[in-house]
């Protein structure tokens, strides 16, 4: 007899060529990730070949439930780690019956930005490091955390090995692997400051697909955590107190930056994202406020400040883009829930298509 692990394992490809495709949309509230699967007749791999398909929106805080469908349009396919074999994750955006983008989709607006070309002509590069807290799930207390108390003093804790400093290590790997399996850039991994607390970087990523891998690597994340019975948590400042926030900090650079002369249209860049530092915060995350606060390796956030290997700044530069007088930037203000999409584009409109005059 069959157990459940060895039907859940099955691969098809040798009796089927019929595959799965997940697709994948961001809900409501615009962090929560929804995902439905279909049947097609055979491997994919472009998505302007897959059929557009629909969802009830009434359910997910997107329409109302007198005309309740929305309609997901495939843009990005990734490997699917958790069926495998010809199966495909599909990244979506939602539209209505009328072919507009829904309040909540947030890419529309960014693929027009990254399609302009001012923008192309400067191939943005994107390095996101996305932190994340990890929870036990029935009590809503970080992994490794004494329930009801609290762990040793921050310190140990960063990249820091064995069982009284690294929990959830098995998750972190697993999600590491799966991603690559997938196709997304993860170019690394590492525990931080606040026990419980780890990260992963994707990138470097050109334009629109920066936010695709970055929302399909939150999906992976999300799917493992619920395979292990732990709650992974993209709050800004999950803990109060004498705690470090979480936060997605974006390395930034354009062609221009990564030539010879390089450094001088960073700084003229970092100018202009001071002048917009206001319209940045906004649009940087809900919550952000309680983890900005100066401390804890963070700039205030009414104040705007860079500086060179600052990491108490809003925009840090590093010592190799000094020195070698090119490179790329560090924008260190949006917050682990922020949306990739947004802060993606935003960056690239301010630095390359906005006049301040």
């Amino acid at each position: 007899m069959a157990q459940l692990s060895d039907l859940v394992n099955l691969n098809l490809t040798d009796f089927t060529p019929k595959i799965i495709a997940e697709y994948i949309w961001i809900g409501g509230s615009g962090m929560d990730i929804r995902s439905k699967a279909r049947t097609l007749a055979g491997p994919v791999d472009d998505p302007k070949k897959l059929p557009k398909w629909n969802y009830d929106g009434s359910s997910t805080g997107q329409a109302p439930g007198e005309d309740s469908e929305v309609i997901l349009y495939p843009q990005a396919i990734f490997k699917d780690p958790f069926r495998r074999g010809n199966n495909i994750l599909v990244m979506c955006d939602a539209y209505t019956p009328a072919g507009e983008p829904i309040p909540t989709n947030k890419r529309c607006a960014a693929a027009k930005i990254f399609s302009n070309p001012e923008v192309e002509k400067e191939v943005p590069w994107y390095g996101i490091e996305q932190e994340y807290t990890l929870l036990q799930k029935d009590v809503n207390w970080p992994l490794g955390w004494p329930q009801g108390g609290f762990p040793g003093p921050q310190g140990p804790y960063y990249c820091g090995i064995g069982a009284d400093k690294a929990f959830g290590r098995d998750i972190v790997d697993a999600h590491y692997k799966a991603c690559l399996y997938a196709g997304i850039n993860i170019s690394g991994i590492n525990g931080e400051v606040m026990p419980g607390q780890w990260e992963f970087q994707v990138g470097p990523a050109v334009g629109i697909s920066a936010g695709d891998e970055l929302w399909v690597a939150r999906y992976i994340l999300e799917r493992i955590t619920e395979i292990a019975g732990v709650v992974v948590s993209f709050d800004p400042k999950p803990i109060p107190g004498e705690w470090n926030g979480a936060g997605a900090h974006c390395n930034y650079s354009t062609k221009s930056m990564r030539e010879e002369g390089g450094y001088e249209v960073i700084k003229k860049a970092i100018e202009k994202m001071g002048l917009r530092h206001k319209e940045h915060i906004v649009a940087y995350g809900d919550g952000n406020e309680r983890r900005l606060t100066g401390r804890h390796e963070t700039a205030d956030i009414n104040t705007f400040i860079w500086g060179v290997a600052n990491r108490g700044a809003s925009i840090r530069v590093g010592r190799d883009t000094e020195k070698e007088g090119k490179g790329y930037f560090e924008d260190r203000r949006p917050a682990s829930n922020m949306d990739p999409y947004v802060v993606t584009s935003m960056i690239a409109e301010t630095t390359i298509l906005w006049n301040k005059s």
